[in-house]
């Protein structure tokens, strides 16, 4: 019997106690990530780290340049007759009547739609309607857009006068082709 009592207590000197296997843990668990993250916050602050101001202007200067650069406003490109823009942009369905599209110079087809008027029929250019899609803010002006509204009407039958340029465009391309003595 005297054997029994001396392995029992052997065996509880040998095996920590549960409140060591606490410590034990906790220490693992929550000391070594501690200090592992605050050896790492000093070695990332001391390492290669340039003092404060130790840069020049110049050196800051293209630290920070710019990549590249967008310019808003009005392009500098000769526009486009109506003409142009309708081969560019319309043809493909007008010319065919595609997904009931009038035709390029159907004047039935075309005479309901002139009706309408022709700020109806540019508002229907710029924003789309029905199948066709929004031209506006697209590869043309307005403008552009509209010139080539008043090119498939008066095709249709309308007799609608050139839209007016805005300020500041550049000159019209069938524009620039006219004479400068024609007008005196």
């Amino acid at each position: 019997m005297s054997d029994n009592h001396h392995a029992s207590g052997h065996d509880a000197h040998a095996a920590p106690s549960s409140a060591a296997k606490k410590v034990i843990n906790l220490v693992v668990l929550v000391a070594v990530p501690v200090l592992t993250v605050a050896a790492l916050i000093g070695y990332y602050k001391s390492h290669d780290r340039a003092p404060a101001g130790s840069m020049s202007e110049e050196a800051v200067a293209a630290r920070i340049q710019k990549v590249g650069m967008l310019q808003l406003g009005q392009s500098k490109r000769e526009l486009k007759t109506g003409e142009e823009v309708f081969k560019a942009q319309c043809a493909t369905s007008h010319t065919a009547g595609l997904l009931a599209a009038p035709k390029f110079g159907d004047a039935a087809a075309w005479g309901a739609r002139i009706a309408t008027g022709y700020d109806t029929l540019l508002n229907s250019a710029l924003k789309g309607k029905n199948a066709m899609t929004a031209q506006g803010g697209g590869a043309f002006s307005d403008y552009e857009v509209a010139r080539a509204v008043v090119y498939m009407a008066n095709a249709g039958g309308a007799k609608f006068a050139e839209p007016k340029a805005p300020e500041g465009a550049a000159a019209p391309a069938d524009a620039a082709a006219a004479p400068a003595s024609a007008a005196k």
